[in-house]
């Protein structure tokens, strides 16, 4: 099993049209086959704590059976339509892989 996490800070200017946009683009993730598991998220509304950090817009993960599925993932046409309409949109990203 590999998760894959990614957090995403949008640029501060975005219209209320461009963040919808990107959210669908996220959410069409889903659809990539390789994908087992796919979680979308805004930060949570827990206590503040020096160890949580509740700046990013969105975070989504997925998990994957392993690293080929990983792999297939990030060529996916989906995927690649995403990285291209994203990176106009957001100030930074941050990716975390685990297995």
């Amino acid at each position: 099993m590999l998760s894959h996490n990614v957090y995403f800070w949008l640029k501060p200017d975005l219209t209320d049209a461009q963040r919808a946009e990107f959210v669908a683009a996220l959410e069409a993730l889903r659809e990539v086959p390789s994908v087992g598991t796919f979680l979308l998220g805004t930060p949570a509304g827990v206590a503040d704590r020096p160890v949580v950090d509740k700046t990013f817009d969105y975070s989504v993960t997925c998990l994957f059976d392993d690293l080929d599925a990983h792999n297939a993932y990030q060529v996916h046409p989906l995927h690649v339509a995403f990285v291209e309409l994203g990176k106009q949109l957001w100030s930074d990203v941050k990716i975390y892989d685990a297995d």
